[in-house]
């Protein structure tokens, strides 16, 4: 498959565990643009699977016209970002939810609406990797699931309005999963780490792919992951 043939994917939080797992299945199939913050973590990543570095910083909205205007071709974009910070709704600042839903909502709308002349002409598929917290919101968890609630909203409009240009739309719903994001939130829970526990961010990856592979007769609006038994326990093991 020659450069000029292969779909180019745009893959936000390519630094963190479910981004840099994506990029890694989709190396060599697909050619790459990997957003991330983290300038060293970006090259570092670029130079084991190749692609584009894109750093960028998701506060800044304001940024990403001028950033992605010379990247050419983009057929599908994938929202991995994110940014969770746990606490009750009597006690969190305003500062926090402002940066979660700046980061986690206003970012990908407007990377989206940036990008979509682009998906368009290739009839591509977007993706937003969301959350069981935007499924269902737990005590502690009002500011991260508010805003996986509306990354859930902004998905389903997408889908209906975009699907006459021919781009489908898809949310895909991880459970807990084995990320330095999961250790920060035991952490905040005061609770053990354990990996074997949670899906891990090559499975989700997996989940990604099949999703953008699907045949162009389907649409996989709402895909759901789910941790499994334990990793090593089980039939067979």
């Amino acid at each position: 498959m020659t450069n000029a043939h292969r779909p180019v994917t745009l893959i936000t939080g390519a630094t963190g565990g479910i981004g840099t797992a994506l990029a890694r299945a989709l190396a060599g199939q697909h050619s790459l643009i990997l957003q991330g913050r983290d300038a060293g973590r970006l090259r570092a990543l670029v130079a084991e699977v190749g692609g584009t570095p894109l750093p960028l910083d998701l506060a800044r909205p304001e940024t990403f016209g001028a950033a992605v205007a010379g990247l050419g071709r983009i057929t599908n974009l994938v929202h991995s970002a994110g940014v969770v910070e746990l606490g009750a709704v009597a006690e969190q600042e305003d500062e926090v939810w402002t940066r979660t839903l700046a980061v986690n909502v206003v970012a990908p709308a407007a990377l989206t609406r940036a990008l979509l002349p682009g998906v368009r002409a290739e009839r591509g598929t977007v993706v937003f990797i969301n959350s069981g917290a935007g499924l269902r919101a737990n005590p502690g968890w009002a500011s991260y699931a508010a805003s996986k609630f509306a990354l859930r909203a902004l998905a389903d409009a997408l889908r209906e309005e975009e699907a006459p240009h021919g781009v489908r739309v898809t949310s895909v719903y991880p459970g807990r999963t084995a990320t330095p994001m999961q250790q920060k939130v035991r952490a905040q829970e005061n609770a053990a780490y354990d990996p074997r526990a949670y899906v891990s961010p090559e499975t989700v990856a997996a989940t990604v792919r099949f999703v953008l592979d699907a045949p162009r007769d389907a649409v996989l609006t709402d895909v759901s992951v789910r941790p499994g038994p334990r990793r090593g326990e089980g039939a067979g093991v």
